[in-house]
C-alpha cells in the first residue's frame, strides 16, 4: 500500500468495515484491490447497465484507479448474489477533503441504501469532511439528508472536431 498523504487507508478501518451487516442476509463490503480480479466479472454486469453516454471513465478506467487504490470498490450482497456495486475516490478541494461517489448500480437498494453511515464512517476515518456524489438529479429525492450545493453543466465540442 502506498503511503501518500490521507489516502492510505488503515488495515483496522477495511476490517470494521467489510464486516459490517445490513438487513437479515445483506452485507456490504469494502472490497480489497487484492480482491477485486477475484469479483470484477460480476461487477461489469451492474456496472454496464448504469454508463451514462457521457464516457467521461470506462469500466477499464475504474478497474486500473481501483487497483492502483484512486478508487474503491463497495459491494452489497444477499447471501451469494450480488446486488449493487458503489464506487468512491477521494476529492481534495483546498480548504477541504470529500470523499466522492462516482458510480452506484444494481438492485435492492431498499436492502442497503440505509447503512449509507458506514461510507459516512469511511470517510471520516480518512479525514473527509463531507460526502461528494456524481449522479443524476433523481438521487435528491433517494438521498433526503443530502443537498445539490451546485450543478455541473456541459456543452458537446465534438461536432466541432471536424
Amino acid at each position: 500500500m502506498k503511503q501518500t498523504d490521507h489516502t492510505v487507508i488503515s488495515d483496522r478501518a477495511k476490517e470494521e468495515i467489510a464486516s459490517i451487516r445490513v438487513g437479515k442476509n445483506c452485507k456490504v463490503i469494502l472490497v480489497t484491490p487484492e480482491n477485486i480480479p477475484t469479483i470484477w466479472d460480476n461487477v461489469i454486469p451492474l456496472m454496464e447497465l448504469s454508463q451514462t453516454g457521457e464516457h467521461e471513465l470506462s469500466i477499464d478506467d475504474f478497474f486500473e484507479s481501483l487497483m492502483e487504490e484512486r478508487m474503491h470498490l463497495w459491494i452489497a450482497l444477499e447471501g451469494s448474489e450480488l446486488l449493487a456495486c458503489m464506487i468512491t475516490q477521494f476529492a481534495t478541494h483546498p480548504q477541504k477533503r470529500a470523499l466522492r461517489i462516482i458510480f452506484l448500480g444494481g438492485e435492492g437498494m431498499d436492502k442497503w441504501i440505509d447503512h449509507m453511515h458506514m461510507v459516512e464512517d469511511f470517510a471520516l476515518i480518512n479525514g473527509c469532511t463531507s460526502l461528494e456524489v456524481w449522479g443524476r438529479k433523481a438521487w435528491l429525492r433517494i438521498l433526503k439528508d443530502w443537498e445539490c450545493k451546485y450543478h455541473i453543466i456541459t456543452k458537446d465540442l465534438t461536432a466541432r472536431m471536424h
